[in-house]
């Protein structure tokens, strides 16, 4: 996460990091800590209870330091480096599973009947990083309202999305008869396999043909196709009717 808001820093990173450290920091660790707060939000859970573990704050900010300010740059390099970056990839995504499993589970304790805030709470707690990323960036001085999770959800939060969905199934009835740990590998290896294939085949993005055939299909796409395709065919009836009437008017004040 820390690596995140340094890459979104972009060429700034350095000079913004000298010349505001507090904002850097409180940037860092809200991505850091960002799916325990909205999640503890959604539920009525105190918001700072993620820094109720001092070891946990300490840690974090020890890669915080580390990222922005060791020598030379060399563990920002050094993440950067194809295999360190396919590896820190990895283990994110195996939390990332975690995250969203623990937190369909912690939901369905609090609101067993509720297959929405299953889903939510869990979707919260595997991709709270992209949500949270408006404030942020508010936070380092950055103001960007239409770019942020809600209208533009990436392809993180839409697989926490389905995985928070099926572990709900899962948990709450017989839909799913699989075993747990079966389901959960599958879900651990669908986060690793297609944030391999971001990180090394630059994939963007697998969701986007389901998502344009459905929204064609059942988003009005099929009626505003045939909408258009009236209002055209209206259009060149009108102009063909336009044009012999000209033609007509003309060969009249030729008779003439």
């Amino acid at each position: 996460m820390i690596i995140e808001v340094r890459d979104d820093l972009g060429s700034a990173a350095s000079i913004f990091s000298r010349k505001h450290p507090l904002s850097c920091w409180l940037s860092s660790m809200l991505m850091c800590f960002a799916d325990a707060f909205l999640a503890n939000f959604l539920l009525g859970e105190p918001v700072i209870a993620p820094f109720k573990r001092h070891d946990d704050v300490i840690l974090a900010t020890i890669v915080w330091y580390l990222v922005f300010y060791a020598p030379f740059d060399g563990i920002y390099k050094i993440s950067k480096i194809t295999p360190v970056k396919c590896v820190l990839a990895v283990m994110k995504e195996v939390k990332r599973a975690y995250k969203v499993s623990h937190g369909v589970s912690h939901a369905a304790k609090l609101y067993p009947n509720s297959y929405l805030v299953q889903i939510l709470v869990g979707t919260a707690k595997g991709a709270g990083s992209g949500i949270v990323r408006t404030l942020e960036q508010l936070v380092r001085g950055v103001w960007l309202p239409t770019h942020n999770e809600l209208l533009r959800p990436s392809f993180a939060t839409k697989a926490c999305v389905v995985a928070a969905t099926v572990l709900a199934l899962e948990k709450n009835g017989s839909y799913l008869t699989a075993p747990h740990d079966l389901i959960y590998l599958v879900i651990v290896g669908f986060f690793v396999y297609f944030k391999l294939s971001a990180v090394i085949l630059h994939v963007t993005d697998p969701f986007a043909p389901i998502e344009n055939l459905f929204c064609a299909i059942f988003m009005g796409g099929i009626w505003d196709a045939v909408s258009r395709a009236l209002a055209a065919s209206r259009d060149r009836r009108a102009a063909g009717h336009s044009n012999e009437n000209g033609s007509i008017a003309a060969s009249e004040k030729k008779d003439q």
